[in-house]
């Protein structure tokens, strides 16, 4: 592994280091067997139901998992349940931000950028809260994606910021990411291990309590949730979930 470049080096050389830091985590995530990927979504899952239950009464951007990732697909099942609307990211610009539109189970999809599936023709929403995953993510709650920025531009030009929950596995935490000026870090960050909040520039750890107080104050001052779409797709419609979450019944998605 290449040593940590110092505080003051270029955008280059952090560019660089980045760039094999991220490949170097994939890699080690997508070595951990799949019943280990499995119980640490469950806890991830668990956690985040637990401390944002005001994520019910809102719009959530998600994204599909890819190589990977945390599935955030169970949680927004049971967040559906309770009155949420769901959205999925597609980008429509390079350099501009992500594009959210409306999800259900059953949504007519395409593929997208790398191939990642995105609603098609469904409508386009503002969210109200986000879970962002992170390929790596430092102490002070920066987050290290797939260096294309999306998050960060997206997060940069929302009129009201949405709260920006960085999801992700423990073995991805790093000391820094040297963060620069275009980097935002999220307002919290969930791994299997728990729920921790960015507070003073870095993470600290928090009960489900704490993150349920916290996460309402930083709605209020932000003044979310926005005014609701109306939803489409409702929750019966289809009837059934087990056909569209593969990893329902244990077996995992094939991201190949």
């Amino acid at each position: 592994m290449e040593s940590n470049p110092d505080i003051g080096a270029g955008w280059q050389r952090i560019s660089a280091w980045r760039k094999q830091q991220r490949a170097e985590l994939i890699a080690r995530r997508a070595a951990a067997p799949q019943a280990q990927r499995r119980a640490w979504n469950a806890a991830i899952s668990a956690h985040v139901e637990a401390g944002f239950a005001l994520l019910a009464g809102m719009t959530i951007g998600f994204c599909w998992p890819f190589k990977g990732e945390f599935d955030a697909r169970f949680a927004i099942r049971d967040f559906r349940r309770r009155g949420a609307t769901a959205a999925l990211p597609a980008v429509v610009a390079k350099a501009g931000p992500l594009q959210f539109r409306q999800w259900w189970p059953g949504a007519p999809m395409t593929p997208g950028a790398y191939g990642i599936p995105v609603p098609d023709g469904t409508g386009i929403v503002v969210p109200d809260a986000a879970l962002v995953p992170m390929n790596g993510f430092d102490e002070q709650g920066y987050r290290l994606g797939y260096g294309a920025g999306y998050f960060d531009r997206t997060l940069a030009a929302s009129h009201l910021r949405p709260l920006a929950i960085g999801v992700s596995y423990e073995l991805a935490r790093l000391q820094t990411i040297f963060p620069q000026s275009h980097d935002i870090a999220m307002d919290f960050v969930v791994t299997e291990a728990g729920i921790h909040a960015v507070s003073e520039a870095r993470l600290k750890r928090i009960t489900p309590e704490e993150c349920r107080e916290r996460a309402q104050r930083l709605c209020d001052e932000r003044g979310l949730p926005r005014r609701r779409p109306a939803v489409t797709g409702g929750y019966g419609l289809p009837p059934s979930y087990a056909g569209e979450f593969p990893g329902y019944t244990g077996v995992e998605e094939n991201k190949s």
